[in-house]
């Protein structure tokens, strides 16, 4: 679908495209700018970057092209192994304990600092770029500007690129400003909101430079993970494999989260480590944490399949992408990389 939609704009060249260009440049010159002014971004700034911007058909078919509306009740979700081989594969293991090896000095000064494990970050690192490898070529005040004037998601897409805005009176260069077509950028993927509140100099230099800076860019994944509530010396969960006859109606949870709600309602009650063990829920490693630690369970292959306890740490990779296979895929590949 994406495809057609850019087409159809290459192809048509007449007064439907005219229209749509014309309404962008009104509403990046009226309301855009107002609002921006209004939070403080330099009309100088403005000036600058406004003159320098147009439609992107592209960035608005790639936002069409996503699921939209709640899902249905009845939609099947899928087995989390297939995604796990993709994503927890051996490939990214092996450049994970290379890369693990290598940034040791720094990872363990970051983990003194914040008390984030040094395999939680580079994990985070590798999930989102690749470890650095792709980090997106979309014009971030192009991609943001385009999606607030489309409209369906106005609130957040302007205030992301008031942001971007707030960035470039900040400092940071405009031709640093690329990243993926919904404005995230640098290695960690940081939205603009992001950067400004929790991106952090790792390397003393006086700048958070997350696009090609290591020593910054695992800081501010580390504030990120503390900002969101990381408890140091905490597991983020573990492998366990659950008895045959276990009552999942007992163990249901009953809350409804105002977040992410399906990701959620996946998860059991929260019950203590010693009450898991005591319904013959049993550690995949044969090693269980202190018995008052609380946690969830989460079956992601269904019953019978390897499951997950998981604490409020795992809340916090949630924080950060609110997906059950994107955060166990984080957990797992930390595991693996500090083996």
């Amino acid at each position: 679908m994406a495809g057609t939609v850019a087409s159809a704009w290459m192809l048509v060249g007449g007064p439907a495209a005219a229209q749509d260009e014309s309404g962008f440049q009104a509403y990046i010159n009226g309301p855009l700018r107002e609002q921006a002014v209004r939070e403080g971004v330099s009309p100088r700034t403005l000036d600058r970057v406004l003159p320098t911007l147009t439609f992107n058909p592209r960035v608005v078919a790639l936002d069409r092209d996503q699921p939209g509306g709640p899902p249905s009740a009845t939609a099947s979700i899928p087995n989390f192994a297939p995604y796990k081989a993709r994503h927890v594969d051996a490939a990214r293991i092996s450049r994970g304990r290379t890369t693990y090896q290598r940034l040791r000095p720094l990872l363990a000064r970051v983990e003194r600092e914040t008390g984030v494990p040094e395999s939680v970050m580079v994990a985070i690192f590798g999930h989102e770029t690749n470890y650095g490898s792709y980090t997106g070529n979309f014009d971030l005040p192009r991609s943001l500007a385009t999606l607030a004037y489309e409209g369906r998601r106005r609130t957040l897409f302007a205030g992301e690129f008031v942001a971007t805005m707030k960035m470039i009176d900040r400092g940071v260069p405009r031709e640093r400003l690329l990243g993926s077509w919904a404005g995230a950028f640098g290695y960690p993927q940081f939205l603009p909101s992001v950067y400004l509140r929790l991106a952090r100099d790792g390397d003393g230099d006086g700048v958070a430079n997350i696009w090609s800076n290591e020593a910054d860019t695992l800081a501010s994944i580390a504030n990120y993970f503390v900002n969101a509530g990381w408890r140091a010396g905490q597991p983020w969960g573990f492998a366990v494999n659950v008895p045959s006859g276990f009552d999942r109606a007992a163990a249901r949870g009953r809350t409804i989260s105002p977040r992410c709600p399906r990701v959620f309602d996946r998860h059991s009650r929260w019950m203590t480590m010693a009450e898991w063990r005591a319904l013959g829920i049993v550690p995949q490693n044969g090693t269980w944490p202190s018995g008052d630690m609380l946690a969830t369970l989460l079956e992601p292959d269904g019953p019978g399949k390897t499951a997950y306890l998981l604490t409020g740490n795992y809340r916090v990779i949630l924080d950060y992408n609110c997906s059950n296979f994107y955060a166990l895929s984080v957990g797992l590949l930390a595991d693996e990389i500090e083996k």
